[in-house]
């Protein structure tokens, strides 16, 4: 009974989401807005389709475990210190304002102070998704745009791992200074074995096997997983297990090919995260926090855009470059989702403080990306003219 209702779950997700995805490209959206979508109408909140959301959101859990394997892959420190120095100066200023002014909003409306720090740090993030898949890369100029673009997602990306990792500290049963000592010696120590065990062990098999792409596969996977698993071990997250795991191997050409092999892979597990997020929703809370996530997702696309143009055209940019570059990154993220379930599953937050970060979240996902599609060269711009690859 159990093993059918699941294939029946992955069936209504799916094909579902094989349907809205096409709706959603012709209205010229970013895919993750049809998979939420979907989870909504699916859930509780509408047709109740979905038997079991727990079990969805188990399994989605791998998902966001890949994404962020796959962006440690990515993120070698011999190509993050050239790209660092270049902005760090726009993404440190650009971040510290977003999250006050987050901050401001949440608590001028009498939230908590630990909920108005949340909404600060949801705040802070725009959407590594939006920001590079709706990016052409055959233009010179757009190359140099996704290196602006990438360099600042990764100072976030690094910002937004360490809001995991303090989530997932217990700060409540031990003081403050035992838990910070503990959480840098797991961490020291997790990447000390990582290292040793890449540059000794794994990297060495997969030489001596590279031939075999199956085993490759395989060891990728038992890779990603066991580090997860020795992280939430050592009571840091999952999360971040798998993204020191991506990082200790992005320093070997071997990297690129494995992260081409595992992108459907997470695809699949994100289609049901973000299904598995929709199907969570129940309407009357929508309801309660409808106008408070439209304001706050107004203030978004309106001060984002502004302040990243201000700081790249400050620090160098030609204007033309810092206008577009600062529309790509003018909204919140898919990290300001995944910290608002963890913050909520943590006890950090209230379910009304919840749905706040994720509604608004998902309303500058569909502005930012209509906005960028029908301005701007994209692969899915509405006219020819601007569609580029």
């Amino acid at each position: 009974m159990e093993h059918t209702s699941l294939v029946h779950n992955i069936f209504l997700i799916f094909t579902g989401a094989a349907i809205l995805a096409t709706i959603a490209l012709y209205a010229r959206q970013a895919l993750l807005v049809a998979y939420i979508a979907l989870g909504f109408l699916f859930g509780p909140a509408v047709f109740g389709l979905v038997e079991d959301p727990q079990l969805i959101q188990s399994i989605a859990h791998i998902g966001v475990i890949f994404l962020l394997f796959l962006l440690g892959l990515n993120m070698p420190p011999q190509k993050l210190i050239p790209m660092f120095k270049e902005t760090i100066w726009v993404a440190g200023i650009s971040s510290v304002i977003f999250f006050a002014v987050g901050f401001s909003f949440a608590y001028l409306f009498e939230l908590t102070l630990i909920e108005s720090v949340f909404v600060g740090i949801s705040f802070t993030f725009s959407s590594t998704i939006i920001g590079l898949k709706l990016l052409p890369t055959t233009a010179l100029h757009h190359q140099h745009v996704g290196e602006i673009i990438i360099s600042i997602l990764l100072f976030q990306d690094v910002i937004a791992i360490i809001v995991l990792m303090a989530i997932k500290a217990d700060w409540v049963e031990q003081s403050i200074a035992f838990e910070g000592i503990k959480l840098v010696v797991s961490l020291v120590g997790l990447i000390g074995f990582a290292y040793l065990f890449e540059r000794y062990i794994l990297i060495k098999l997969i030489q001596r096997f590279d031939q075999i792409q199956e085993y490759i596969f395989l060891m990728t996977i038992g890779w990603c997983l066991g580090l997860a698993q020795i992280a939430a071990f050592l009571d840091l997250s999952e999360e971040i297990g798998a993204f020191i795991a991506g990082v200790v191997l992005a320093t070997n050409p071997i990297s690129i090919f494995i992260g081409d092999t595992l992108r459907p892979l997470r695809d699949f597990f994100l289609i049901i995260f973000f299904f598995a997020l929709g199907a969570s929703f129940e309407m009357d809370m929508v309801e309660d926090v409808l106008l408070l996530s439209f304001s706050l997702a107004a203030l978004a696309l309106i001060i984002k855009p502004l302040l990243y143009d201000y700081l790249l055209y400050k620090y160098g940019e030609a204007r033309v470059i810092s206008k577009e570059t600062a529309a790509r990154l003018g909204q919140t993220s898919e990290f300001s989702l995944l910290i608002a379930v963890l913050a909520l599953e943590t006890g950090l937050i209230s379910m009304k403080v919840n749905y706040l970060i994720q509604v608004s979240t998902i309303m500058t996902f569909i502005a930012s990306s209509y906005y960028i599609v029908m301005r701007y060269p994209s692969p899915m711009a509405v006219s020819d003219k601007l569609r580029r690859d």
